[in-house]
């Protein structure tokens, strides 16, 4: 798939160094077939010399040595980045965008022309290659160019497909959803101290226990309900902290946020 093919990031941050890092791991590559270029030296100085890409200090010349290439830029500046490689980028490259909330639509448009593009949300755990991305092919995008993009996305994580309109509800789940996850932990540790426990050991034991829970589910056939009973007991302790979550409202809590976070992926996508 990859066969004599090259893949170019414009833009070198956190996202960026984590697919090249899952790339790499994978063996899609090696690492004079990755090109990156960046506005900051230092970073770029940090990418050679961890992965030993090939560096540049213009777009440009990053797309018209690539074949697919990554936008990993901020949104803000989107159209800047896009008016400067719209000259040299065509039909024989595949575009992939990991901006959030800028449509395929908006791309085209400041392009102004169509070229074989795919929209990605990743979410911040790829940095520890366990990331859940999803992406939406354009009307230009072959079975190839799909490929191509699932195999770059599975090297950090799970990927899914999705229609574009569907990315704004991916963002509000799986996007902001960490940051969820992370309050969840803090409180469980938070809880820990209140029942007791130094702080260091029950951030290790909150951690683990979430890490747990979502391999258990992840690696059996069960709903979690199902799941959730085989730990709840007939008049244990589990039912009752279960109670308390149910009566605070956790659950309605955790669905109203995935909702608003998408309504807000939304608003800022129309801007």
């Amino acid at each position: 798939m990859w066969e004599g093919k090259k893949l170019a990031f414009i833009g070198g941050g956190n996202m960026g160094s984590a697919l090249i890092k899952g790339v790499l791991k994978a063996g899609l590559l090696d690492p004079s077939r990755i090109l990156v270029s960046d506005i900051s030296e230092e970073r770029l100085g940090f990418l050679s010399g961890e992965y030993g890409v090939r560096t540049f200090n213009s777009n440009k010349e990053v797309v018209n040595n690539s074949d697919v290439i990554i936008l990993a830029v901020k949104p803000q500046v989107m159209s800047v980045v896009l008016q400067d490689i719209r000259d040299v980028i065509g039909d024989e490259h595949l575009l992939v965008s990991i901006m959030a909330g800028v449509k395929l639509a908006s791309i085209s448009s400041v392009l102004g022309k169509e070229v074989p593009m795919i929209r990605v949300m990743p979410n911040t755990p790829a940095l520890v290659l366990e990331g859940a991305s999803a992406i939406a092919c354009g009307s230009k995008a072959t079975g190839e160019h799909r490929e191509l993009a699932l195999s770059i996305f599975s090297a950090v994580g799970e990927v899914v497909e999705v229609e574009e309109k569907l990315l704004d509800a991916v963002t509000g789940l799986s996007g902001s959803g960490p940051a969820y996850i992370l309050l969840v932990i803090e409180a469980l540790t938070d809880g820990g101290v209140m029942a007791g426990l130094p702080r260091p050991v029950a951030s290790r034991l909150a951690i683990q226990t979430t890490l747990g829970a979502a391999k258990l589910m992840a690696e059996t056939s069960l709903h979690s309900a199902a799941l959730k009973d085989q730990i709840t007991s007939p008049g244990g302790t589990t039912i009752y902290g279960l109670e308390v979550l149910e009566s605070g409202g956790a659950r309605g809590l955790l669905m109203r946020a995935v909702q608003a976070a998408a309504r807000r992926s939304e608003e800022l996508g129309k801007k």
